[in-house]
């Protein structure tokens, strides 16, 4: 992997000693490069080190210009003190990932499986007529509105056709809820959702595909 050409760049740009293209090529890499812009940000107090270092003093009023070689030192101060922050953070994740490795030994210790609320229990449609089906159903209320869950059986000889499930609300608004094929002697278990809400209710009804009612639970 090649070199970032703008590694070296971030002293000189805080120091403001950038030829012109050079700092607006550097400021456009500034905004990709994370690595470099964090190097700024910790020269960012240089100038101002810099400034005291270089004011004469009252003890001191012949001290003359500062070292050449004063940049350069205090360069390779700031970085040290970057590369000895790098090693802290890296071993203090280390052992924040060590300890994390142990909590999560401690909490997946096997423990009882907790035991669910037992719900409301079904209850059993009432006949329209003399039909050879038998429902029952249980509904569950919940923010998005009401769940039911039904069992229906249809105890005829022959094929007992195509049925309807519908909710009629307060308002005598009716939803289709879902459809199924009676089978002899077996037992279609359905399990579907509605908007309405559960106190909005008025009865759901099980009807054949004719609109012909046979089986109503009022609510």
């Amino acid at each position: 992997m090649s070199e970032d050409p703008f590694a070296t760049f971030d002293a000189a740009y805080v120091l403001g000693a950038l030829a012109p293209e050079d700092r607006q090529r550097f400021e456009e890499h500034l905004r990709t490069c994370d690595r470099c812009a964090a190097s700024v940000r910790e020269l960012a107090g240089l100038p101002g080190l810099l400034a005291r270092v270089d004011a004469p003093t009252a003890a001191v009023p012949d001290a003359g210009p500062p070292p050449p070689d004063l940049l350069p030192a205090v360069l390779r101060r700031v970085r040290r003190g970057r590369r000895i922050r790098l090693a802290v953070t890296s071993a203090s994740a280390a052992v924040a990932l060590a300890a994390c490795v142990a909590l999560g030994v401690v909490v997946t210790l096997p423990a009882p499986a907790p035991v669910p609320p037992a719900g409301p229990p079904p209850v059993a449609m009432t006949a329209l007529g003399q039909f050879p089906v038998r429902a029952d159903a249980r509904l569950a209320s919940f923010e998005w509105g009401t769940q039911v869950d039904m069992s229906c059986s249809y105890t005829g000889s022959r094929s007992g056709g195509e049925y309807l499930l519908v909710a009629v609300s307060r308002s005598g608004a009716q939803t289709q809820l879902a459809t199924w094929k009676a089978v002899p002697d077996d037992t279609a278990r359905i399990v579907i959702g509605t908007a309405v809400r559960r106190p909005d209710l008025a009865a759901l009804e099980i009807r054949l595909t004719s609109g012909l009612p046979l089986l109503r639970l009022t609510l």
